[in-house]
């Protein structure tokens, strides 16, 4: 039987490439996407799309009011979407506290299933600088969900995976690629218009663009 996992899954490039890996890997693909207040909803359809694609176990979408915290250009109305910049500082595109709820719910959702791994997306080389797609808080998280579960305290040991932390995007793609991901069907950027199509110049664009350039390949994405 095959051994599950639970992948936070956005329908976007680097949880589609997660995805694929974990299915690579043997495992069972349980995928979650949160529904967490985002000014645009369109990635909630990509994900469920691409869940359907790829043929996983399950597909899971959990609300989360994070938009009721404000304090992000994803959530907050008040706040507009930079576009990409060379700034040193945490963006405003950061959603306080968003991969600890997450995961956090990922953990709740394994725990229900029996899985004992947890894939994310995360990527601590092209990303924009969130204290949250760290190695440190990764290593914490995993330890968190080990003393504070009925399976942990019991002695299953869960792990958490985060198999792009050290990738920059062009070795993401090219291994996406290889396992046969189609990035035509992902959606990345912070300002998707009600047809889907991309802004081109938020940061999310600017790595994913990046990314394809760097990696000698054709970007597929949908621009306005």
């Amino acid at each position: 039987m095959q051994k599950k996992a639970v992948i936070l899954f956005s329908g976007g490039l680097d949880s589609t490439t997660c995805l694929a890996i974990a299915k690579d890997q043997g495992y069972l693909p349980y995928t979650l996407s949160c529904s967490y207040g985002q000014k645009h909803s369109f990635e909630l359809e990509t994900a469920r799309k691409a869940a359907e694609y790829y043929n996983v176990k399950q597909h899971k979408v959990v609300s989360v009011t994070l938009d009721s915290l404000g304090g992000s250009a994803l959530t907050d109305n008040a706040i507009d979407v930079p576009d990409f910049s060379e700034s040193e500082n945490i963006p405003d595109t950061y959603v306080p506290a968003r991969n600890t709820v997450f995961l956090s719910i990922a953990l709740g959702f394994a725990e229900t299933i029996g899985a004992t791994d947890i894939f994310l997306g995360i990527n601590a080389v092209d990303y924009s600088g969130y204290p949250d797609c760290r190695p440190q808080f990764l290593q914490a998280f995993e330890d968190l969900a080990n003393l504070a579960t009925k399976k942990g305290v019991e002695g299953a040991k869960f792990k958490i995976h985060a198999p792009l932390l050290e990738l920059n995007k062009a070795d993401i793609i090219k291994m996406g690629m290889a396992l046969g991901v189609d990035y035509s069907k992902t959606a990345s950027c912070y300002r998707l218009d009600s047809q889907g199509r991309a802004c081109g110049t938020c940061d999310s664009c600017h790595y994913r663009k990046l990314g394809f350039k760097e990696a000698g390949l054709a970007d597929p994405t949908l621009y306005s």
